[in-house]
């Protein structure tokens, strides 16, 4: 497993040499959200579509 600076470092290394600052921090926080979203599905920390639904339902009322 890697550490955080070495997952940064990863992700930067990938990125073609003329990439923004805004572009790396764009791909840094998409790898840290499917990181956290794949932890949450290993921890069973999941919601069902229905589930979802009914919520959205709820709120726009």
């Amino acid at each position: 497993m890697f550490n955080a600076k070495e997952k940064m470092a990863e992700v930067i290394q990938a990125q073609p040499e003329d990439a923004t600052y805004e572009e790396i921090m764009r791909e840094l926080a998409f790898e840290r959200m499917v990181a956290r979203g794949l932890e949450d599905s290993r921890q069973g920390w999941v919601i069902s579509n229905g589930e979802i639904e009914q919520r959205i339902r709820a709120w726009q009322k």
